[in-house]
C-alpha cells in the first residue's frame, strides 16, 4: 500500500511561470480559422427563415453555416434514453433558450467573424416561453417539442420495500418541499475547440482538440450525430484545463458544430468562448423542485422514505441526462438506515439552457431535501439535529450495508465521524453561546448535516431512466473502468500516461507518488504523462475525471500495472543476483534480498537486462516492460430487473457543523465557523486532499450563499455577467475552519482510497441552510430553497420581495 505522502504539486511549477498548456496556447494546425457563433437572443421563438448572404459575402469569411447544413449532414445526437426531443448542435426548427447557437461564421480572423456574425438574418417568430418546473408540468403550458406529448422527458417510479405499510402504522409523517437553485462552476477557462473535417477515401474523419474533462462516454455521441464510427473521430485534450467542476462535459456539441465549419470552411477551424458565452449558453447544474415525506417512528428513527424529485433540464434532454436524477439512486437514503423507499424521478424541458454535470450533481440536490428533512424529523420528535443523526446513522458493525436501492457501502464508522466535527467544534458550547445571542436578539444559528459521498461512478445509473423491460437483454450498460499504460525505459526511467484527464487536482502528483511507492524509487524517476489522445492514450468509454474516480480507480489500475512490471524485475534482478526472484523487494532505487540488503542490483540495471539482454532470462519470460492495465471492480453491474444498482464502487462519508449570524440590522450572513470532518478511505496525499477540501467548501459557499442563474419570467437570462451572476471571493471564505479525517480503508480499491473532491459541495449548502433556519427558528422562519443572501431573508422575515428578486 502506498503510504501518504505530504508532497508538493509538480504541475505547479510550468502554471506559476507561465509555462501552462492550455488550448489557447496551441497552434497544433497550420492555417487555422477562427469562428463566431449566431445565437439566439429569444428564449422560445419558430425559425421561419435563416439569411446568410450577407455574411458569406463580407470580406475574409470562409464559411456561413446555418440550420440547413446541420440537417443535411449531422443526426440529433444519441440521447441516453428515447426521447421525442431530437437534439442538434444548432436550433433547426425552433429556438428554444437565449444563447442557442443559431449559425457559425468562419473568418481568418476573431474581428471578421464577429463582424459577419452581425449580419445573419433570422426571422424569428416569437412563442411563449416556460422556464418554471410547476408551469412546465401544466397541460396548457407552452410545448417546446412538437414531436413530445408535453414537457416532461422522463417519469419513472420505483418502490423498494413495504413502504405503503410502514407509513400507515407510523406514529409521524414528517413532510417538506424544497427548491435547489441552478447554478454553474465558472471555471477559470472558458470552452475552447480547435476541429479539422478530412474528407478521406474511406469516409470523413474528424480530428479535434478540446479543453474536455470526459466523460470519454461523449466520444460516441459525438461520433453518432456526425454518422461517423468512434474510430474515425480523435480528440485531444491538451496537459492543462483551466476548471471545469463537470461543466466541460457540455462542450461535446460544438466539437461536432466546429467539425461541420471545417467542413465547409476546408480548413481547420478554432473557437474559444467568452465569459458571456459561457454563463448564457454552456451549461449548468439542474434546478430541482422535490418533495420528501419520512415516517417517522416515536423516537425519532425515520423507518420508510418517499421522494418525489423533478429536474429542470433545460430545452433539451442533453446527454448525459438525466444522469443527475439517478447518479445518487444507490445512496438516496444518504447515511441513514432506512430499509423501505419509494421514488419518483421526472426531468421536465424548459426554456433555460440545458443542463449537465455539476460538481457534486445529483448530491447537492439530494442532500438539501434529505437534510432539511432531517431537521424537519427532528421537531417534530422534541429531539436535538444531532440526536436525530446520530439514532439513524448507518452503525459502523453493519458494513458492508446494504442500502434499499442497492447501494453497498464499502466502509466507514459514520457515528464517529459525526461526533468528531462535534467534538472538535464544541457543541455544547456553541448552544450554550447561542443561549446567551439570542438572549441578546442575535441571530446566530448552528447547523449539520451527514452525507454519503460517492465516488468512482457507475456509469450503468443511467439505464434507469428506461424500464426494465424495455432494456434489452444482454444490452446493459455498466461500468467503473479506469485505464493506464506504464513503461520503463532503458536507463530505468519510469513513464506514465494516464487514462483520464485533470483540472488541477493533482492527478500527476499522485500517479507519480503511487509509481514510485509500488517500485521503491524516488519520485523523480517517475515521469506522468496526462496529455490525452484518443488514438494513442488508453482510455474507456467510462474513463474521465469526473465523480471522483481518480484515487479509486486510476491509482488501483496504477497498482496493477506497476505489480507486473516488478515481477519481470523480480525476475531480471534474480538472474544477475542468482537469487529466487520470490525472495526480491523493490526499494530504495534497488532490488534487493529482503533479509540481506547488501545483495542488490541498483533498478535501471535490471531494467537494462531486459532491454539489452532479454536472452538471458528465465524461459517464458517476457522482455517487456511496458504494461496496460484496466482496473474493473466487479462490484459495478448494470442495473438489475428489479432496478436496484450500486451506481458508486465506493462510499465516502462527510460530516459538517456550521455557524452562522445574520447582523439584525443589515441581514448580512455570515459564516463564522465549519468544522469538516471527512472519510475518504486510505489518505493518499494529506495535502491535495486538504485542497480539495478548501475547494468544494469554497464552490459550496457560492451555491449555498451567492450564486443562482436566473431567468426572468419571459425567459430571458438576468444573470449573464459577473455583475449579476456572484462569485464567493477569498473574502467570503474568512470563516474559521476545522478540517479533520477519519480513514476507514476500502476493500474494494487497490490502496483502500476513496473520492473527496466533491463531498463539501454536496454537504456544506444544506448545513448552511439548516443554521440559517435554526437563526431564525425564534422568527417561526422555514429555509426551503437556496441561495440565502440578505434579500431572501429580509423577504423570509416579512419584508417585501424587490422587483428584481421576482424571477426564476
Amino acid at each position: 500500500m502506498a503510504s501518504p505522502r505530504t508532497t508538493a504539486r509538480i504541475e505547479d511549477p510550468a502554471l506559476l511561470c507561465g509555462r501552462g498548456r492550455f488550448l489557447d496556447d496551441l497552434d497544433p494546425l497550420p492555417g487555422t480559422l477562427t469562428a463566431a457563433i449566431v445565437r439566439s437572443p429569444h428564449p422560445h421563438a419558430r425559425i421561419r427563415g435563416v439569411d446568410l448572404s450577407r455574411a458569406r459575402a463580407h470580406p475574409g469569411v470562409a464559411a456561413v453555416v446555418g440550420p440547413d447544413e446541420v440537417l443535411e449532414t449531422l443526426r440529433p445526437f444519441p440521447l441516453s434514453l428515447k426521447a421525442p426531443m431530437p437534439y442538434y448542435p444548432t436550433a433547426t426548427d425552433k429556438a428554444r433558450f437565449v444563447g442557442e447557437p443559431i449559425a457559425v461564421v468562419v473568418a481568418g480572423d476573431r474581428y471578421a467573424a464577429e463582424d459577419a456574425a452581425e449580419l445573419v438574418t433570422v426571422d424569428y417568430a416569437p412563442l411563449p416561453a416556460v422556464v418554471d418546473i410547476a408551469r412546465a408540468l401544466e397541460p396548457d403550458a407552452p410545448r417546446l417539442h412538437d414531436g413530445a406529448d408535453g414537457n416532461v422527458a422522463t417519469d419513472r417510479t420505483f418502490h423498494f420495500g413495504p413502504v405503503d405499510e410502514v407509513f400507515a402504522a407510523a406514529e409521524h409523517v414528517v413532510s417538506g418541499e424544497y427548491e435547489f437553485p441552478r447554478y454553474s462552476s465558472t471555471p477559470m477557462e472558458c470552452y475552447s475547440v480547435i476541429a479539422e473535417w478530412q474528407d478521406e477515401v474511406d469516409g470523413p474523419a474528424i480530428t479535434a482538440w478540446a479543453n474536455f474533462h470526459g466523460p470519454f462516454s461523449m466520444v460516441p455521441v459525438i461520433a453518432g450525430a456526425l454518422g461517423v464510427p468512434t474510430s474515425r473521430v480523435r480528440l485531444l485534450v491538451p496537459a492543462d484545463n483551466g476548471g471545469s467542476f463537470g461543466i466541460k462535459a457540455g462542450i461535446y456539441p460544438y466539437v461536432a458544430l466546429l467539425a461541420l465549419a471545417s467542413k465547409h470552411a476546408g480548413r481547420p477551424v478554432r473557437w474559444t468562448e467568452d465569459r458571456n458565452e459561457h454563463l448564457l449558453a454552456s451549461s449548468a447544474g439542474s434546478d430541482r423542485s422535490m418533495r420528501f415525506d419520512a415516517a417517522v417512528a416515536a423516537d425519532g428513527t425515520v423507518q420508510a422514505l418517499r421522494v418525489d424529485l423533478i429536474d429542470n433540464v433545460g430545452a433539451y434532454l442533453r446527454p448525459p441526462e438525466p444522469s443527475t436524477l439517478y447518479r445518487c439512486f444507490g445512496n438516496i437514503t444518504g447515511a441513514y438506515d432506512i430499509d423501505a423507499v419509494q421514488i419518483r424521478s421526472r426531468a421536465v424541458v424548459t426554456n433555460k439552457t440545458p443542463t449537465g454535470l455539476n460538481r457534486g450533481f445529483g448530491g447537492q440536490q439530494l442532500y438539501f431535501g434529505l437534510e432539511r428533512l432531517m431537521d424537519k424529523v427532528a421537531i417534530t420528535c422534541g429531539l436535538d439535529p444531532v440526536e436525530v443523526r446520530l439514532r439513524n446513522l448507518v452503525r459502523a458493525d453493519e458494513f458492508p450495508y446494504r442500502t434499499a436501492t442497492g447501494g453497498i457501502y464499502d466502509s466507514g464508522d459514520y457515528p464517529q465521524a459525526f461526533e468528531l466535527a462535534l467534538k472538535n467544534a464544541d457543541y455544547p458550547e456553541l448552544r450554550r453561546r447561542q443561549q446567551e445571542a439570542r438572549a441578546r436578539g442575535e441571530y446566530f444559528g448552528i447547523g449539520v448535516a451527514t452525507i454519503v459521498d460517492p465516488s468512482a461512478t457507475n456509469i450503468g445509473y443511467v439505464g434507469l431512466a428506461t424500464p426494465a423491460d424495455q432494456r434489452p437483454p444482454g444490452r446493459g450498460k455498466s461500468g467503473s473502468t479506469e485505464h493506464v499504460r506504464v513503461s520503463i525505459d532503458v536507463n530505468g526511467i519510469v513513464s506514465v500516461l494516464l487514462g483520464t484527464v485533470p483540472q488541477g487536482q493533482g492527478h500527476a502528483t499522485v500517479a507519480q507518488q503511487v509509481v514510485a511507492d509500488q517500485l521503491g524509487l524516488p519520485l523523480g524517476m517517475v515521469r506522468p504523462v496526462v496529455e490525452m489522445d484518443t488514438a494513442t492514450t488508453p482510455w474507456t468509454i467510462s474513463s474521465g475525471s469526473y465523480s471522483s474516480r481518480f484515487a479509486p480507480l486510476l491509482t488501483s489500475a496504477l497498482v496493477e500495472a506497476s505489480e507486473r512490471l516488478a515481477h519481470t524485475l523480480r525476475l531480471a534482478a534474480g538472474t544477475m543476483l542468482g537469487l529466487d526472484p520470490a525472495d526480491l523487494v523493490l526499494a530504495e532505487g534497488k532490488i534487493r534480498h529482503r533479509d540481506d540488503p547488501s545483495r542488490a542490483v541498483e533498478f535501471r540495471h535490471a531494467a537494462g537486462m531486459v532491454h539489452w539482454d532479454p536472452g538471458s532470462l528465465p524461459d517464458g519470460t517476457a522482455a517487456r516492460l511496458y504494461e496496460e492495465a484496466a482496473f474493473t471492480p466487479p462490484q459495478a453491474k448494470a442495473p438489475s430487473r428489479d432496478d436496484q444498482i450500486n451506481s458508486s464502487l465506493c462510499y465516502g462519508f462527510v460530516a459538517e457543523l456550521v455557524v452562522c449570524r445574520i447582523d439584525p440590522a443589515t441581514l448580512q450572513l455570515n459564516v463564522e465557523l465549519v468544522s469538516t470532518v471527512h472519510d475518504a478511505g486510505t489518505i493518499l496525499n494529506p495535502t491535495l486532499l486538504e485542497g480539495q477540501v478548501h475547494g468544494a467548501l469554497a464552490h459550496a459557499i457560492g451555491g449555498a450563499l451567492y450564486e443562482e442563474m436566473r431567468y426572468s419570467e419571459s425567459g430571458q437570462p438576468t444573470s449573464a455577467t459577473f455583475m449579476d451572476y456572484l462569485c464567493p471571493t477569498t473574502a467570503e471564505t474568512t470563516y474559521e475552519l476545522l478540517s479533520d479525517h477519519l480513514e476507514t480503508p476500502s476493500p474494494l480499491t487497490r490502496l483502500g482510497a476513496k473520492g473527496c473532491g466533491e463531498g463539501s459541495c454536496m454537504s456544506l449548502p444544506v448545513a448552511i441552510a439548516n443554521a440559517v433556519a435554526d437563526a431564525l427558528e425564534p422568527s417561526g422562519v422555514d429555509i426551503t430553497s437556496l441561495p440565502l443572501h440578505g434579500n431572501v431573508i429580509h423577504r423570509l422575515l416579512g419584508g417585501e420581495t424587490p422587483e428584481n428578486e421576482r424571477e426564476n
